[in-house]
């Protein structure tokens, strides 16, 4: 059990360093291609800090491990908000001034209402997550135009300061193969010892990527939003947790339903999806209110992190 603990942890260390090099290496040959910041950052950033749960799930399906893909996708939503969102604004209130911001959050609350509705009645099929995966490439689309129409959103000059600068291509491109590299062995040690400790401990897949590998996955993206907050870049906090599960649900929760599609556990559809969908529709509901009352308090980060700290609770309890 030690050595696959052992191989937990190393391969969480290595996906977070892999994962950061290489959104790194990819934002400065796109910066360097000539493409504008703010596409940039809503998407190709976006997409790249997705790349560990895709490459996680991926091999997951592959292995026979779908539920770990499935707890992965949604168990990192949930964390996205209950855990990061309700830490950073315990730390510092939020305000929200992006025009762009607002227009994501219904798109991503319908999105996950959609994903949940396609997976009630014959589970996670190929023809449902090949429908997720159009909605990826309309999403993206979306993002694209976004960005050409509107540079003047605020949450321009943030990813301005964020996306890399005068970095030579050629060592963009090293760290673009070297973080690549990194999170294809990560990702491989990484199901192999998650699968190992959920058969030693007599769980199921589902509940370790839930938990343990969903948290794994999401710690980097906390220190990011606590550093985020701190030099006042609120806009990209929320656009960095808005992309990253729009992302989760259209790319990270179909891949199970292209490589390993069949039924999925009676608890995803009556626990996990509508935990998700309360919290989702509670960042929308918070998020619209910021207008008047100018930012998300540390009140509600803390009602956010009670609830995640809830529903880990709710999963322990499963599990006796």
């Amino acid at each position: 059990m030690l050595i696959y603990f052992a191989g937990l942890i190393a391969g969480l260390i290595l996906l977070v360093f892999s994962a950061d090099r290489f959104v790194f290496g990819t934002a400065a040959i796109a910066r360097n291609l000539g493409v504008p910041p703010l596409i940039v950052g809503l998407t190709i950033v976006g997409f790249g800090t997705s790349t560990p749960e895709i490459l996680v799930s991926a091999i997951a399906s592959w292995q026979g491990n779908p539920g770990l893909a499935v707890g992965n996708a949604l168990g990192s939503n949930i964390a996205n908000i209950g855990l990061i969102l309700g830490c950073t604004a315990l730390i510092m209130p939020i305000a929200v001034h992006s025009g762009t911001l607002r227009r994501e959050l219904p798109i991503l609350l319908l999105t996950s209402l959609a994903c949940y509705g396609l997976s009630l009645y014959a589970g996670l099929n190929r023809i449902d997550a090949l429908v997720m995966v159009a909605g990826l490439i309309v999403f993206m689309a979306w993002l694209t135009e976004t960005a050409i129409h509107h540079r003047r959103d605020p949450l321009n000059a943030e990813i301005e300061k964020e996306v890399p600068q005068a970095i030579p291509t050629s060592m963009a491109l090293l760290w673009f193969i070297i973080g690549l590299v990194g999170l294809l062995l990560s990702s491989h040690l990484l199901v192999w010892a998650a699968v190992r400790i959920a058969k030693d401990l007599g769980v199921s897949d589902l509940i370790i990527g839930l938990t343990v590998v969903a948290l794994g996955t999401s710690l980097p993206e906390l220190a990011t939003s606590i550093a985020g907050v701190l030099r006042k870049e609120d806009d990209l906090v929320i656009g960095n947790i808005i992309g990253s599960n729009m992302f989760n649900l259209l790319a990270v929760y179909s891949i199970a339903g292209i490589i390993h599609p069949g039924p999925l556990e009676h608890s995803v559809l009556t626990r996990d999806f509508p935990w998700m969908i309360g919290f989702t529709s509670a960042l929308f509901l918070v998020a619209f209110q910021v207008r008047s009352k100018k930012r998300i308090s540390r009140l509600e980060g803390g009602l956010l992190l009670s609830g995640y700290c809830g529903y880990q609770a709710l999963l322990y309890q499963s599990t006796l």
